[in-house]
């Protein structure tokens, strides 16, 4: 047990706990200096994390996966982790519990780093856990503000629900194979021992677990309320950072099953199309920006798991699961630092004439939608891209039609909002939140165009990652 191989998870327990105590201790006037701890943690826990490039084992007995895959979602976790704390003192300047919230930041960024690292089903568990509690968390953090009340009581409740599908799911995988090491299952599947409909009923509910974390049907219902309701800090980090983690603990999980048995596959392709089209039929309608925002990632968690249908099917399904998750995460993330800079404003009409009074952020909402929906030449189109030829390839043809459709009808509630930008009438004066967020437009926008140069880079580095167990 090489403590050394979760080095950078131990310097993110270290960073949450030093955030923690520093905000017991600091005056009212000093809690932002808990997000400049944790900001170094994630900067420690990013250069061990490059130490272990190129590591392709197991650890721990089986139950901690280091390999490509889960080494550069746990960077992409990082760095979105530090662009949502970026969000974060402008936002909860005049909170007197402000540096506790970085402890829970780091908390939850934790839980998601394990899930991708996960290599054994009771590891998985435990991850699933700890995302989800200090997800609850972060969702409620306004507890004077009924929305957010609101928003944390039904991420709890959904979670609730998914977490007993998911030990539940275990248990059954457990009682038939008599095992939850990724290794061990691998084994027994390959060489077709507990193959049977219960085993079936186990994934899939194993499963509908995971996909609670990504936002999927049919554990979606939670997203757009805690978009809406939760802190915009919070908000962006939910909607992003559990789903890189869910995605690569999902796609370690149908790793294990042979593409015949049962049609797995075939059942995860329908999830995807009920996700991607409930999620982009629900924007259509919807007159608040913060849940439009939401129910576009219900609609993207739909597209991610286009992917994970064709593992074992398309030698490239993994590299197309990181380079969209990578897209996804830097359009969405500047969507929500508009909001953030905007002071969290939500209705639609409030966004009316946007252009005059802020062109920057409305450019940069601008550029953000057109990455989500995947148009040239933001990052968002090489991560679509991606993802439709490898699910051609891996011969789901009608599949990548449906999510074509869904693309082109996603246009639409797109357009409503940046139309509304520059053609809306002026509302006066925007009021603005403050200098980090201003920055953190920016940043936001210069990736999402920027992000294009390295892409072919950032490609070649995904396709040579491996996903254990092999």
């Amino acid at each position: 047990m090489p403590i050394g191989d979760l080095a950078p998870e131990i310097a993110i327990i270290v960073a949450a706990v030093l955030s923690l105590l520093f905000a017991a201790l600091a005056p009212r006037n000093l809690q932002a200096g808990s997000a400049i701890i944790a900001l170094v943690g994630i900067a420690v826990a990013l250069v061990l994390l490059m130490v272990q490039l190129g590591e392709t084992r197991f650890t721990f007995t089986g139950t901690w996966a280091m390999d490509g895959a889960s080494l550069w979602a746990r960077v992409m976790i990082l760095l979105a982790t530090g662009f949502c704390i970026m969000l974060s003192p402008d936002w909860f300047r005049s909170d007197p519990r402000h540096g506790e919230y970085y402890a829970i930041l780091m908390l939850a960024a934790l839980g998601a780093m394990t899930m991708a690292g996960a290599g054994d089903l009771l590891q998985l568990v435990i991850s699933v856990l700890l995302s989800s509690v200090t997800g609850y968390t972060l969702a409620a953090w306004h507890r004077d503000w009924a929305l957010s009340v609101e928003a944390g009581m039904k991420y709890f409740l959904m979670g609730a629900l998914a977490n007993a599908l998911l030990i539940t799911g275990i248990v059954l995988i457990l009682g038939l194979l008599g095992t939850s090491g990724y290794q061990d299952i691998a084994l027994a599947l390959k060489l077709g021992k507990g193959l049977s409909p219960l085993l079936f009923v186990g994934l899939a509910m194993t499963i509908t677990g995971v996909a609670f974390k990504l936002g999927a049907v049919p554990s979606h219902a939670w997203l757009p309320d805690v978009a809406e309701g939760a802190p915009v800090p919070s908000a962006a980090f939910l909607t992003v950072v559990p789903k890189i983690g869910a995605a690569i603990a999902l796609a370690r999980v149908v790793q294990l099953v042979p593409p015949e048995f049962m049609n797995l596959r075939e059942l995860i392709a329908v999830i995807a199309v009920a996700t991607m089209t409930l999620g982009n039929l629900a924007a259509l309608k919807q007159d608040d920006l913060r849940r439009l925002i939401g129910w576009s990632s219900v609609a993207q968690a739909g597209y991610l798991l286009m992917a994970i249908t064709v593992l074992g099917l398309s030698p490239d399904a993994l590299t197309a699961l990181l380079a969209f998750v990578a897209s996804y995460a830097i359009g969405n993330l500047a969507a929500f630092s508009v909001v953030a800079h905007l002071r969290g404003r939500t209705a639609l009409s409030d966004y009316d004439g946007l252009a005059v009074s802020q062109p920057v952020a409305a450019a940069a909402l601008v550029i953000a939608f057109l990455s989500l929906v995947g148009i040239p030449p933001t990052v968002g189109f090489f991560g679509k891209l991606t993802l439709f030829i490898t699910t051609v390839d891996g011969g789901f043809l009608w599949l990548a039609v449906v999510a074509a459709a869904n693309t082109v009808a996603s246009l639409y509630f797109y357009a409503r909002v940046m139309g509304r930008l520059y053609f809306g009438k002026p509302t006066g004066d925007v009021a603005v939140l403050g200098r980090l967020t201003s920055i953190a437009v920016w940043v936001g926008a210069v990736a999402v165009l920027l992000s294009v140069i390295p892409v072919e880079t950032a490609l070649s580095a995904f396709e040579m990652s491996r996903l254990l167990p092999l």
